[in-house]
């Protein structure tokens, strides 16, 4: 099991940020350097729940169907519910506040095996997870910044 957690603060103010974590336009995997636009697929998108495939080419290809909940304001959750690595009842969980006219945006994420790669995975995102991922949140972030406020949706 890999359970990691992190913050970045960024100029980006946190709904600019949010939207972007709720976008499931063609766009997401633009916005998210991890993702894999071959792995990205939506299921269904609500007013504040969506059901989406998703996931990264690192380790041979690591997917994910996930449904995220972003009713909590400020936050959005994301329970896993099927995955070639990982077995259901995994999370992630984003959390993003006001800091001056930017934000500051604390992850955490629990992830537990359901396989052989599963271990493999949850061990080196035991020992580099947090590096990882801050740094592709500081990436998304600053693509966020690059952008127009209003192609953030």
């Amino acid at each position: 099991m890999a359970r990691v957690s992190g913050e970045v603060t960024s100029p980006t103010p946190p709904e600019v940020f949010l939207r972007a974590l709720t976008d499931f336009s063609p766009r997401r995997p633009e916005l998210w350097p991890n993702l894999s636009p071959k792995l990205y697929q939506v299921h269904s998108v609500g007013p504040t729940e969506a059901d989406v495939t998703e996931g990264s080419a690192a380790f041979g290809g690591v997917w994910e169907r996930a449904r995220y909940d972003w009713s909590e304001p400020g936050v959005v959750l994301i329970q896993v519910e099927d995955s070639n690595a990982f077995a259901a009842g995994s999370w992630w969980r984003y959390q993003a506040e006001p800091v001056g006219s930017g934000s500051k945006v604390r992850f955490q994420f629990d992830r537990r095996p359901k396989n052989l790669k599963g271990h493999l995975v949850s061990l080196l995102l035991g020992l580099a997870g947090k590096r990882v991922f801050t740094r592709s949140l500081e990436e998304t972030l600053r693509r966020l910044g690059a952008a127009p406020a209003t192609a953030a949706r």
